[in-house]
């Protein structure tokens, strides 16, 4: 009987449809393709901001949203200026640990790498003491204090990347082996500066960390981008950076101990930090240049709820001209990571333009500084152009699918808000279906522009691409996606081949994200954090719903 009654109301669901007669676009390969492979090409120079590649980026996407007529998002302006500071630092070609009875040279980019938020012309670290502070993790609701009993001011603290809980099959230790913010690298630079700490370096550990170290090796003697906050002074730390693991664990030797005993240590509540009688010495030339990147805004106004907002977001960055690789490509053009996203931004604003205004207004936002930590997205955050009180949803965007047509999309967060509800109503109807993203340790819901929203409180969207290939199964999904991350990310031949590339897997998940827009658009419908969300909090803090 549940059937006919399914049934039924599938049909009366049809008619009101057929009832109000609003037309719906159908994304077409023709609308993603052409701006993927121009936004992807040498002649934008790898779209790092602050170069001439941001110039000719953002000239680009303010062409287009003029192209298909939508408004300027910020007043009269397409662009939302960013204030920040590039630091280009230049670290001494070693690091000196010393014991009383031992040394060791550690050689820069092959075994360490570092960096600098201060903007002093040289930071000189002479003989400072080193720590081991497990985690470097300070959560009072799992009860953990790695900090406890410490006074880190003028020392440096070294830290396992992740969590206690990876790798224990135990998911009442933090979240198990899905990664909590506690367990991202942004966050133990953060809670080591909160302490005072002199400086602080990670230990790299590829399945743990989720990329190896020739990703952080791109980092090495770069410009890296900070949002300016001259005039507010917070203390920064004088390096953060990185160790290889082969490198740790000469280090802890020097201590007389071993890494896998260090790591047992850490993943009890009652870890205290361990002094590993080792001094180390390290300088950085640096050089910081003030400047404004810009994010790109356009919008379309509803036609019956226009101050109420719903944010399609997307970053147009990516790490310009860097370290050659074997062929000697010096441009790193992110075409996956993320022209595409931006090509599908345009393609969604050309979607809602051709159907017409829905009833709510919906905003075509393309932030800078995504990988330089999500920067665009957060300065947004702070400084919002549309009130937090009444944008509804963001919708987020990074990298959108080229390995063909998949049954799933994977759900990045899964359980955070009403958002994957309204994915899944969509995705049914489509004949697909979600799963809970592959890769949890990864922490990719701490690791795009989504995330900045959801710091404050608006639900916030934001699938990847699935692993169920439609023809050749998970098994074939997952070896495409596994390839991408060894093979291509974040290197300079992250290139759009059509060799390789297969977008009609793109033109599905386009117009699913377009299908959720749209339907929330033209709703009443105001999506909630679910319980247990850490976001639900901050939302209803400030809702007057």
């Amino acid at each position: 009987m549940k059937n006919h009654l399914f049934l039924v109301s599938g049909l009366v669901f049809s008619l009101l449809g057929c009832q109000e007669k609003i037309s719906h676009y159908q994304i077409q390969l023709s609308d993603i393709e052409p701006n993927l492979i121009t936004l992807a090409s040498d002649e934008f120079l790898g779209r790092m901001p602050f170069t001439e590649g941001e110039t000719i980026t953002t000239q680009f996407l303010e062409q287009e949203f003029k192209t298909l007529g939508l408004e300027p998002g910020n007043g009269d302006s397409y662009f939302q200026d960013v204030p920040m500071v590039s630091i280009t630092t230049l670290p001494s070609q070693t690091m000196e640990f010393k014991s009383p009875n031992q040394q060791l040279s550690a050689e820069g980019l092959k075994d360490f790498v570092i960096w600098t938020q201060r903007t002093d012309s040289l930071i000189t670290i002479q003989n400072a003491e080193v720590v081991f502070a497990g985690f470097g993790i300070v959560a009072p609701e799992y009860g953990w204090n790695d900090y406890k009993n410490l006074d880190v001011k003028g020392k440096i603290v070294v830290v396992l990347v992740n969590d206690p809980g990876f790798g224990t099959e135990d998911a009442s230790l933090f979240k198990g082996n899905t990664m909590t913010y506690y367990g991202r690298w942004t966050y133990k630079y953060e809670e080591a500066a909160r302490q005072g700490a002199l400086g602080c370096l990670i230990v790299h550990n590829t399945i743990p960390a989720g990329y190896g170290f020739n990703v952080i090796q791109n980092s090495w003697n770069n410009a890296k981008l900070y949002l300016d906050d001259r005039g507010k002074e917070p203390y920064k730390l004088g390096f953060e950076g990185w160790i290889t693991l082969p490198t740790a664990n000469k280090l802890f030797e020097m201590s007389g101990k071993k890494e896998s005993e260090l790591l047992a240590k850490a993943r009890k509540a009652e870890f205290e930090a361990i002094p590993l009688g080792v001094d180390l010495s390290v300088s950085m030339n640096v050089k910081a240049t003030y400047n404004s990147s810009k994010n790109v805004v356009a919008k379309l106004t509803g036609k019956s709820r226009p101050e109420e907002y719903i944010i399609y977001s997307a970053h147009w960055d990516h790490f310009g001209i860097g370290k050659p690789d074997e062929t000697g490509d010096s441009i790193y053009n992110g075409a996956l990571d993320n022209a595409s996203g931006t090509a599908a931004l345009i393609a969604l604003a050309k979607a809602f333009k051709t159907d017409g205004a829905p009833d709510r207004t919906v905003v075509f936002l393309s932030v800078t500084a995504e990988e330089q930590g999500l920067w665009g997205s957060a300065y947004y955050a702070q400084n919002p152009i549309y009130p937090k009180e009444k944008t509804v949803a963001n919708i987020n965007m990074d990298g959108i699918n080229p390995y063909g047509k998949m049954k799933d999309v994977s759900i990045i967060g899964v359980g955070q808000s009403e958002m994957e509800d309204l994915l899944n109503v969509e995705l049914e109807k489509l004949g697909r279906y979600s799963a809970p993203e592959p890769n949890p340790v990864a922490g990719y819901y701490f690791r795009s522009d989504h995330f900045n929203f959801a710091k404050i409180g608006i639900p916030a969207l934001y699938f990847g691409t699935g692993i169920d290939h439609f023809e050749k199964g998970k098994e074939y999904g997952k070896q495409l996606q596994e390839d991408y991350t060894a093979n291509y990310y974040h290197k300079p031949n992250e290139e759009y081949d059509p060799s390789r590339w297969n977008l009609e897997g793109a033109v599905d998940d386009v117009q699913l994200l377009y299908n959720v827009g749209k339907s929330l658009a033209n709703s009443e419908k105001w999506p909630q954090w679910k319980d247990g969300s850490e976001f639900k909090a901050v939302r209803e803090g400030y809702m007057k719903r």
